[in-house]
């Protein structure tokens, strides 16, 4: 099984993707160490990316989760904000499950502009609003609740 954590930069994937992973004895990734160099460098430059940037890091992600369903399954923390990557993401899947973290802008603002050493800056976050088409599939978790909730919600819907 791949379940794959997804949402706005700021809304707790890393933190809700690891938790999960050690509660499931599935092992974590987070796409964005895959992400090659010139799209970290953009991020940190204040630049969004667009879907040319994407392609060949959703591309290489999609391989990833391929093997990693072989070989057992997989945690993965990875904004996938809009279908068409999702699609790319799934593709070839036999079990992938889909968990959206929701929250508001506001709240995950805030949550942005007090972490510190992240290269996606609390001011970009308005650019992933704008992109995020909201699944109309798999388990939709209001941010609000406390990771313990959160993973509990998971781990009954799965």
């Amino acid at each position: 099984m791949i379940v794959q954590v997804i949402g706005v930069s700021g809304c707790g994937k890393t933190t809700i993707a690891r938790n999960l992973s050690k509660e499931m004895g599935i092992p974590y990734y987070d796409a964005d160490d895959f992400h090659p160099k010139e799209n970290v460098e953009k991020m940190k430059n204040g630049q969004a990316l667009d879907d040319s940037d994407r392609a060949s890091w959703l591309s290489s992600l999609s391989g990833h989760l391929q093997k990693w369903e072989k070989e057992g399954g997989a945690i993965l923390a990875c904004s996938a904000l809009k279908e068409k990557y999702r699609a790319v993401l799934s593709q070839g899947l036999e079990d992938c499950r889909w968990v959206f973290l929701a929250g508001d802008y506001d709240l995950i603002y805030n949550r942005m502009s007090s972490r510190k050493g992240h290269y996606m800056s609390e001011h970009m976050l308005k650019s992933q609003f704008d992109a995020l088409e909201v699944p109309s599939y798999g388990i939709h978790i209001d941010i609000n609740k406390s990771p313990e909730e959160i993973i509990n919600i998971i781990k009954s819907s799965l």
